[in-house]
């Protein structure tokens, strides 16, 4: 601990760009690695998840993803959803450069009321391509469409926001009792944003399958700037691996998946999350360099147009490949932007593992 003056003391706390992996004494071949992750009954060829992002996930990038080997989860809060056909409205909004006309214009075409028929449209057509299922909502919205959702026939359903707490107390609405909430579904949820070993064991307690750790991406340095939040992800991550392993004794023996959510910009923070406890990541920049990206080159996450706080700009990114040379290769940049699993592979493969699961055990070093 650090003291800050006379009256304040504080934690030193770390982000990915921090720490690097020490290689071990053996080297494996890469057919030698198993990138498999398996969460309930679903398993996938890697550890990666699509964020449920306007700019990189439609119903057709989802399915896309399934289809390479990972999980895309469909924002149900966003333009597919208000929209039956949001094609011109993301042309138009992806055509403005001024940030200021952008955030505004943004903020008109999501006020746009959310159509429970289109969650189930837009379900449907993912599930009907044979791929694993999976839609977010904001902690707000999730009772009113969780039913929706639900008879949707999803095969995970996440509750995603800047911090979800497992209470929340309000003296105008009926607070979301997560812990009942998630009882009563018939689905595993994943829920987030979380940076604190007390906050990740009370959602483990609740009874998430998975928690995300983090702010959600591009949005956490504005966040900080916004509302003064942020919590290095490393240290992060860190904690709640070991909220994991205590709420697994404390359990006997359910295991919580934890999904670094943030600061996934390469495949170096990848495998740098991975050693740092997580079991998978939730990634959206790098899908936003992906030709097919609905954002046609920009980015951005449900802050950014928030009716009366929005935080967080746009980005723009020049297109780098397709999705599935982003994802799996082969990559045609050198600074870790395309082929993220082939860089979690090799990086499993210089350090001697075979696993994820054992790569969580592998030694970091602090830089300075």
């Amino acid at each position: 601990m650090y003291d800050i003056g006379r009256s304040k003391r504080a934690q030193r706390a770390y982000s990915l760009d921090d720490i690097a992996i020490v290689p071990s004494r053996r080297t494996r071949g890469m057919d030698q690695v198993n990138l498999t992750w398996r969460i309930d009954a679903v398993e996938f060829d890697f550890p990666i998840i699509a964020a449920p992002m306007d700019s990189i996930m439609s119903p057709k990038t989802a399915i896309e993803v399934g289809r390479l080997g990972g999980l895309g989860v469909l924002n149900l809060e966003g333009l597919w959803t208000r929209y039956e056909d949001p094609e011109p409205v993301l042309e138009e909004i992806t055509a403005i450069t001024d940030a200021v006309e952008a955030t505004r214009r943004m903020q008109q075409v999501y006020s746009e009321p959310i159509k429970a028929e289109l969650i189930t449209e837009r379900m449907r057509e993912i599930r009907e391509a044979g791929v694993p299922v999976a839609g977010a909502l904001s902690p707000q919205n999730t009772q009113e469409f969780a039913s929706v959702v639900e008879q949707a026939g999803v095969d995970f359903f996440v509750i995603r926001g800047t911090t979800v707490s497992a209470e929340h107390v309000s003296g105008i609405a009926e607070p979301l009792n997560l812990k009942r909430f998630i009882y009563d579904l018939e689905v595993p949820v994943i829920v987030g944003g979380c940076a604190s070993y007390q906050m990740a064991l009370h959602l483990m307690r609740a009874g998430a399958a998975g928690v995300l750790v983090g702010f959600g991406g591009g949005a956490a340095r504005s966040t900080q700037r916004v509302l003064g939040i942020a919590v290095p992800m490393a240290s992060a991550l860190a904690d709640v691996a070991e909220a994991r392993r205590d709420y697994m004794d404390e359990s006997g023996g359910r295991y919580v998946h934890v999904i670094a959510d943030g600061s996934m910009g390469r495949s170096g923070d990848i495998a740098k999350a991975i050693a740092c406890g997580a079991d998978a990541v939730m990634v959206g920049s790098p899908l936003a360099r992906a030709v097919e990206a609905p954002g046609r080159g920009w980015h951005w996450g449900a802050e950014a147009w928030h009716e009366t706080l929005p935080r967080g700009q746009r980005v723009h990114f020049d297109p780098v490949g397709t999705l599935r040379e982003v994802l799996v290769g082969p990559s045609h940049v050198p600074d870790g932007t395309m082929n993220l699993v082939g860089g979690l592979r090799r990086a499993l493969a210089s350090t001697g593992y075979s696993e994820v699961k054992e790569f969580q055990r592998i030694e970091l070093v602090i830089l300075d």
